[in-house]
């Protein structure tokens, strides 16, 4: 897979995302309604600086028990699929579970153990828990919501392509995430994006500056905007 320089990835990372996600459009490669998590999908640490990485993605369930035993046995084969990805990682999580949001996978143990395998944040469409610990390492979470219990919880397969809050996400994706939410960088325009979202913000600030002028006008906002690509 493609991957991008420490500097590239700096220069992405460092926008916001309503800036980045502006930038992306200016290119016309996908449509203004994907590429991007919808708001089931919450950013529990606003006050992180935004976080980029690369898709390690995982399938869990774990609302009922196994049929046959007490509980499922513990896998770690997927922490050698993370750690065969580029860094910085960001770990998602779909749960499968016909009952989902239940069972959190994530908790202090398992954020210390991402941490540890280079992912600097997860997002799910499940639950996490144990969220102090996260926020003290500056470990960035995105989820559905947050529980008490890991109850059944298990991976049920790795590596293949998984959805959240409507964003499909495929190993090794490039994924940025803010208080905004999580979305998908196209490899092919991550060189062009920065470039892009610098026009964006010199042309918003005129914007802005024309709003707080004290010659400002209907008629000269008008013309700014017309002025202004959409």
């Amino acid at each position: 897979m493609n991957t991008l320089t420490s500097e590239q990835l700096e220069n992405l990372r460092r926008l916001d995302a309503s800036t980045l996600a502006n930038a992306i459009e200016t290119f016309h490669e996908r449509l203004r309604n994907e590429g991007f998590a919808d708001n089931s999908i919450h950013c529990l640490f606003p006050k992180l600086p935004p976080i980029i990485g690369y898709a390690a993605t995982v399938k869990i369930r774990g609302s009922a028990p196994p049929t046959a035993d007490g509980g499922y046995t513990d896998r770690t084969d997927w922490w050698d699929y993370i750690s065969s990805l580029p860094s910085p990682r960001i770990v998602a999580v779909q749960d499968v579970a016909t009952k989902t949001g239940f069972a959190s996978l994530l908790g202090a143990v398992h954020v210390n153990i991402l941490r540890a395998l280079g992912c600097v944040g997860a997002v799910t469409n499940g639950v996490v828990r144990d969220i102090p610990v996260a926020e003290k390492l500056g470990f960035q979470i995105f989820a559905g919501g947050v529980s008490v219990s890991h109850a059944y919880v298990h991976i049920v397969e790795f590596g293949t392509p998984v959805e959240i809050g409507g964003l499909k996400i495929s190993s090794g994706d490039l994924l940025h995430g803010d208080l905004h939410g999580v979305q998908n960088i196209p490899l092919d325009l991550a060189e062009k994006i920065p470039a892009a979202a610098a026009a964006i913000t010199a042309k918003e600030q005129e914007l802005i500056r024309l709003c707080q002028s004290k010659d400002f006008s209907i008629e000269k906002l008008r013309a700014a905007v017309a002025q202004t690509p959409s």
